[in-house]
């Protein structure tokens, strides 16, 4: 019997089945793919996304395979740069190839003792009041304490959970791959110039070497199970430009449509939901993956506790409670995004009135921060604002404060040398240093890396040292 059976193995079940592994939970991560996607798609990391890869000691591992690019520029596609000072020693976009962050994070979870098995299917789940029995396509049976569907948009743990998926269907469609063009490179950026007055949404992007990142929108809506062909994006490229610009070649094709949907709830029982699984929308501001990511970061350490048997009673409640209204935020800045990249008058009016806007550091700044999610701030209850919120990658004593954090547990962070994490030390880690980089006097910190507790007296300290990591060891 295992702890954790994760279906699906892109990103969001892979970083959840590492994040389990750190608090050795048996797990196993079924994927129904035979093998890892072939094409590849270059995807961006946010700033928390990489603070997130810095506090697991992943990071250096990313950047050796990704492109840094400015933290700006992000929303609605509005060429603005990033505003000055933001706070992460990790300000900038990583572009890097999905396939590339997928492996990533599946060899670290691996690594780790987590077994992957492909070629897996999921088609039909029980729970009971003792766990979870999975039944795999080819008949199999699986037993499991718990159950994570991470198996994207069409999430079979979903449909057979029952769960809703309520939201709006494609109106739109468009086309994304990496092809090569068979025109001069200034051909290109006129006519790309020329169609953006009135269509923000096409690109042709040069990337050398003469392949382009062609984005178009298409006629209608297909298939979105079926990739397009390179014929499709000849014809919807001569239909919105008047060429084709001789594309060939493609080194990746893929289709995206414009629906918007989030699951009801995120956990029945036994069974939870995590990335496009719990939610899906278009990808203006590359929040996608990031999202899901951000999910398994805070749901694993969570289940880690539940099934090690000190988790608070309404610790994996918080998981839903704090994820949830993130994901309705990202579904409404998408939202607001394609409408803004509207041909309109009234839309296109309201894009240049944000264009000026953004130029108030202030409105800029809130943007960017909403896009990379590092302005999020969970509810803890009153407190100062850093209650809640992420902490930066501080220096402290030892170096820097993610290198800490490497094990996925709590750290009680002393400037007063007087406190201690007591009872809770086989979860908590205590570091005494009057010199950290703070303008408190004290802080817990969960391991997602968000502010628990802010103070100076023991006992204040210990109250919530066991609301979030329950009761002391005897």
């Amino acid at each position: 019997m295992f702890d954790v059976i994760i279906a699906g193995c892109g990103p969001t079940g892979a970083m959840l089945a590492a994040e389990l592994r750190l608090h050795d939970v048996r797990v196993l991560v079924l994927e129904q793919e035979t093998e890892p996607v072939s094409f590849v798609r270059i995807v961006g990391l946010h700033i928390r996304s990489l603070e997130l890869m810095a506090m697991r000691g992943l990071l250096d591992r990313f950047l050796e395979h990704g492109r840094k690019r400015p933290a700006g520029g992000f929303f609605a596609a509005i060429d603005k740069p990033p505003p000055a000072g933001l706070d992460s020693a990790h300000a900038y976009l990583l572009g890097i190839p999905q396939p590339v962050v997928v492996h990533l994070l599946e060899e670290h979870a691996i690594d780790l003792g987590a077994q992957v098995r492909r070629g897996c299917a999921v088609a039909d789940l029980h729970q009971d009041d003792e766990g979870v029995t999975v039944e795999l396509a080819d008949g199999e049976r699986l037993r499991s304490r718990y159950l994570v569907g991470c198996d994207g948009a069409r999430s079979t743990v979903r449909r057979l959970l029952g769960v809703g998926f309520p939201g709006e269907p494609s109106r739109t469609e468009t086309l994304m791959g990496e092809l090569e063009v068979g025109v001069p490179q200034e051909e290109v950026a006129a006519k790309v110039t020329e169609i953006q007055e009135t269509d923000k949404t096409f690109s042709l992007r040069p990337f050398g070497e003469g392949v382009y990142r062609v984005v178009v929108r298409a006629a209608g809506v297909g298939d979105h199970a079926e990739p397009p062909t390179l014929e499709d994006f000849r014809r919807e490229l001569r239909t919105v430009a008047g060429t084709d610009f001789g594309v060939h070649s493609p080194r990746w094709l893929s289709r995206f449509g414009d629906a918007t949907r989030l699951a009801d709830r995120y956990r029945v029982g036994r069974v939870l939901l995590a990335g496009d699984a719990a939610h899906i929308h278009p990808p203006a501001g590359g929040q996608g993956l990031n999202l899901g990511v951000q999910d398994a970061f805070n749901l694993g350490w969570k289940l880690a506790a539940q099934i090690r048997g000190w988790a608070p009673e309404t610790l994996l409640d918080t998981y839903q409670a704090e994820r949830r209204p993130v994901a309705e935020d990202v579904l409404d800045n998408t939202r607001a995004q394609l409408e803004l990249g509207s041909a309109e008058p009234g839309a296109r009016a309201v894009r240049r009135l944000l264009t000026e806007l953004m130029d108030f550091d202030v409105v800029n700044r809130h943007l960017i921060e909403k896009i990379t999610a590092i302005g999020i701030r969970y509810d803890f209850g009153e407190g100062p604002d850093l209650l809640g919120r992420r902490l930066p990658d501080i220096d402290v004593k030892q170096g820097r404060l993610y290198g800490l954090l490497h094990r996925g547990r709590g750290l009680l962070l002393d400037r007063t040398e007087r406190l201690t994490a007591g009872g809770w030390s086989d979860r908590v880690d205590h570091l005494a240093d009057p010199a950290a980089a703070l303008d408190v006097p004290c802080l817990l910190l969960r391991p997602d890396g968000h502010v628990a507790w802010i103070g100076d007296d023991q006992r204040d300290l210990d109250d919530h040292l066991t609301r979030w990591f329950g009761r002391p060891a005897d």
